[in-house]
């Protein structure tokens, strides 16, 4: 069978990040996702309410660098879990178990530190190396990771190289 869900959307509140009793990590939030289609009587676009959680090292990757109103990508599994209310009566909650997390906006519009991805693997994050591992490894040929300038190529006769 297939379970596999990807949405994009604004936390709404900051990630509540929690341990198990054997101490893993669980971390859990809400995404605003917009809906392709707007109101015939408002003409405003709805917007559901996806509740989301993420286990072990994503859940911490997840409360470290995410933040109310980003812009964030999940990839997951739909889960519904019964449970009953206070009445005794039964209920269901859908809500999507986090495999990946991406950051959805540039760091301009969010506040996230400079080197640090989501990865393919759910694992954390991903620090790009530093300038001193660069210059140990003979340089990359590109600007450091913390630099704004980029050098100039000559236009010797104005033929692409290939």
């Amino acid at each position: 069978m297939l379970n596999r869900i990807i949405i994009m959307g604004r936390l709404t509140r900051d990630p509540e990040l929690r341990r198990t009793q054997s101490g893993t990590a669980v971390t859990s939030f809400t995404l605003a996702v917009d809906r392709d289609f707007k109101s015939k009587e408002t003409g405003e676009t709805a917007c559901d309410f996806i509740d989301c959680v993420a286990w072990r090292n994503t859940a911490e990757f997840v409360n470290n660098y995410f933040t109310k109103g980003r812009m964030a990508v999940v990839e997951g599994k739909l889960q519904i879990r019964p449970w009953k209310d206070k009445d005794g009566n039964n209920r269901r909650s859908a809500e999507v178990i986090v495999d990946q997390m991406y950051f959805g906006d540039s760091k301009r519009d969010g506040a996230a530190p400079a080197g640090n991805y989501g990865n393919s693997y759910g694992s954390g994050s991903y620090s790009a190396p530093t300038d001193s591992y660069a210059t140990a490894q003979g340089g990359y040929g590109m600007p450091s990771a913390g630099s704004s300038e980029f050098a100039e190529i000559d236009d010797v006769d104005g033929e692409l190289p290939f």
